[in-house]
């Protein structure tokens, strides 16, 4: 199956994150989804952008979802010599990031992609979980303090090379041309830029180029991930005093 894609860029449909029941790029453990559940369908809003497709199946996961820090705010090059241990694990909803730092201690870039995954979705709130993906639009909701949490693991495992901030400074780079910035950071190949086929193509370990991990899903469409790129952590951006250390809806 061979799919081509249009631009990468936004339109109101395209607003899942990690979908069971759409294509993706992502790492999964658990069972295959049927044929049936595998349509892509792509926006016919869509404009070429350097024409991206995909002969790839790549699933969604099986899921078991159950104040700022100072680390929080160093680049991702500052990161560099910071270890997981000195990382803070905060969260403004109550989220528990121990076993990803220890995943990505281990060494275990597998599991910690699907523990990134499962955390981003708890820190959305009942409805994230109760659907097992997040919305486009729920994003912004996700507190800085998880944001900046999940970031700086994975840098600070990666020695600065893997993490939001990371990607955010490479897209920024390729003038956020989606194109050319998956190009950089190797989820597609050839001259059709081809997603890579999950899971065999994808580099789950420090041999990956910079800014390869983690994973979003970019197949449908980019609006999530530009949603991650953009968040106030991840972006370093500054908000307003109403808005400070966003509370999400469901816990006010």
């Amino acid at each position: 199956m061979k799919l081509h894609l249009g631009s990468h860029k936004a339109s109101e449909n395209v607003k899942i994150l990690y979908e069971p029941t759409r294509v993706q790029i992502a790492t999964v453990r658990g069972p295959w989804v049927p044929k049936r559940k595998m349509m892509m369908a792509v926006s016919a809003t869509q404009a070429s952008d350097g024409g991206l497709s995909s002969n790839s199946s790549l699933l969604g996961p099986s899921l078991n979802v159950g104040g700022g820090s100072s680390l929080g705010s160093l680049s991702s090059s500052e990161t560099e010599s910071v270890s997981l241990d000195d990382v803070a694990l905060e969260s403004g909803v109550g989220v528990d990031y121990t076993a990803l730092r220890d995943y990505l201690k281990e060494g275990e870039w597998r599991k910690a992609e699907d523990e990134t995954r499962a955390k981003l979705i708890e820190a959305a709130g009942p409805d994230a979980q109760k659907r097992g993906w997040v919305y486009w639009s729920e994003v912004k909701s996700i507190p800085d303090a998880d944001m900046r949490t999940l970031d700086t693991l994975w840098a600070a495992a990666s020695g600065g090379k893997f993490g939001y901030r990371k990607q955010r400074e490479l897209w920024v780079q390729s003038k956020r041309m989606w194109t050319k910035f998956f190009q950089k950071i190797k989820w597609v190949q050839g001259e059709n830029n081809v997603y890579l086929k999950w899971p065999t193509e994808f580099i789950y370990s420090q041999d990956a180029v910079p800014g390869h991990l983690p994973l979003t899903n970019c197949l449908r469409g980019t609006r999530l991930f530009e949603a991650i790129m953009e968040h106030p952590a991840i972006a370093g951006a500054k908000k307003d005093a109403s808005s400070a250390e966003n509370t999400p809806s469901w816990l006010k």
